[in-house]
């Protein structure tokens, strides 16, 4: 499906599920959505399965959203605590539309817990109290993780899945990748179909040379090498250290939420010729959320000026990251947008597109780290393999029965006239509207001309 007609459909009203292999563009057609729903003045509650996700899409994670927490499970006496929550009950009584990004990192009992939550609150045993559903993410990506929690599994467990009736849009055009020999490669990764030949082109990739190779980041599966390499390659450079401290604003629990899941640090220490990331988007400044660099320099103002692949020099001023709800600000925090990039985990570099990379997938411990990291770069030319294991290459077979069934779906919604549908839905709230206020004018004119009844004597 394309971008235009999957925004089309989520213009309609009906609960969606909006995927698709990495890199085709899911999360701009939800940025697109959220800005067309609130261009008509309605409430939108964005969350998102973990915090860092959240952060991309200044929004908070479902669990703090919907008065969750930590819960692995829901008693009646916590179901009734958050219930009887006046923040938890305003924002959930006055959103219209519940956005959850990244779903395969949600529990198929978590997102009951919310459906439970919000039909309580808001008085309607419709799937989610009736608010419009979207669901957004790929479960070829990173699963759910087990918290100690014996059962859990993706949504698609839930007991809520059958009852929404989500409309699937699978995007598929690639706006990432260029190279036709990893999309190739991504697409049989998904599909459970690796050949000799995609085997032979990892292999070409073993200590490849890079262009650049210096200013290259590497990705690792594991957080525990990754702190240190970017502390001893900052300690190893020298030259005059800067300092960028994070600024917070608002609600004080969401500021330190922001704070803690932002990927630009609270404290940024910085250094000339330092490797740096940038981690936003800013199309007008020239980077993205993933572009590498190498500091040249600070500006009169005592901010680092970036110089990035394509030889464009950049200078990094402060961007703002936001908790909103109900079309408000709660919470912002600003700060440089850049961190130390020498190193990055697999699981923060999930949804940045990398110019290059140099990848290590030896430790790789759980399905979906292989796909993730190798489909970061543009390019297999782009892409290093520091080490592989057996486990990189594999997805979930349920992953991949999901996705067939999703893509057939997809397919049967994209036949659809939803703008037939959005003009009849529209028109028949009107109508709706309409007849009531007919029914209560006939009602205030019946009873004015209602006789008076006569006073006893």
């Amino acid at each position: 499906m394309k971008q235009e007609k999957a925004l089309e459909i989520l213009k309609s009203g009906h609960n969606i599920l909006l995927t698709g292999p990495a890199g085709t563009g899911k999360t701009f057609v939800l940025n697109k959505f959220i800005e067309y729903f609130r261009g008509k003045g309605s409430n939108i509650a964005i969350t998102a399965s973990t915090g860092i996700a959240a952060t991309h899409i200044n929004g908070r994670t479902i669990h703090s959203w919907a008065g969750l927490g930590i819960k692995q499970d829901l008693t009646h006496t916590d179901l009734r605590k958050i219930v009887s929550n006046p923040n938890v009950r305003s924002r959930i009584k006055n959103a219209d539309v519940l956005v959850i990004d990244e779903i395969s990192m949600l529990h198929d009992f978590q997102l009951d817990m919310v459906d439970l939550i919000y039909r309580s609150i808001r008085h309607d045993d419709r799937p989610l109290g009736g608010v419009q559903l979207i669901l957004c993410g790929d479960f070829f990506q990173l699963p759910p993780v087990d918290k100690g929690r014996s059962s859990g599994d993706f949504i698609t467990k839930s007991d809520v899945w059958g009852r929404l009736n989500l409309k699937i849009c699978y995007l598929t055009k690639q706006h990432r990748q260029s190279d036709n020999s990893l999309n190739d490669l991504l697409l049989s990764i998904r599909l459970g179909d690796i050949t000799e030949d995609h085997i032979n082109s990892l292999k070409s990739r073993i200590n490849a040379d890079l262009k650049n190779s210096e200013e290259v980041t590497k990705l690792f599966t594991h957080n525990i090498n990754v702190d240190t390499i970017n502390l001893n390659k900052l300690k190893s450079l020298e030259e005059e250290e800067h300092v960028y401290m994070a600024k917070g604003e608002g609600k004080k629990a969401l500021v330190d939420v922001l704070i803690k899941n932002c990927l630009a640090p609270e404290e940024l220490r910085l250094k000339r010729n330092a490797i740096v990331m940038f981690v936003k988007n800013d199309f007008t400044k020239g980077y993205v959320n993933g572009t590498i660099g190498k500091i040249v320099g600070f500006d009169d103002d005592g901010y680092p000026i970036v110089r990035v692949r394509n030889g464009k020099r950049i200078t990094a001023k402060p961007a703002a990251w936001a908790v909103e709800e109900n079309n408000s600000i709660l919470a912002t925090i600003t700060q440089v947008p850049l961190r130390l990039a020498w190193a990055i985990t697999v699981h923060k570099s999930q949804g940045m597109t990398l110019d290059a990379a140099e990848v290590d997938l030896s430790r790789a411990f759980t399905f979906g780290l292989g796909y993730v990291a190798l489909s970061r770069v543009r390019s297999l030319e782009n892409l290093t393999l520091l080490g592989i294991n057996n486990l990189a290459l594999k997805v979930s077979e349920e992953a991949k029965q999901i996705d067939e069934d999703l893509r057939i779906l997809s397919k049967e919604a994209e036949k659809e006239d939803y703008e037939e549908m959005t003009f009849r839905k529209n028109y028949q709230e009107d109508s709706t509207l309409a007849e009531r206020i007919r029914a209560g004018l006939d009602k205030a004119f019946k009873t004015s001309k209602k006789k008076p009844k006569p006073k006893k004597k």
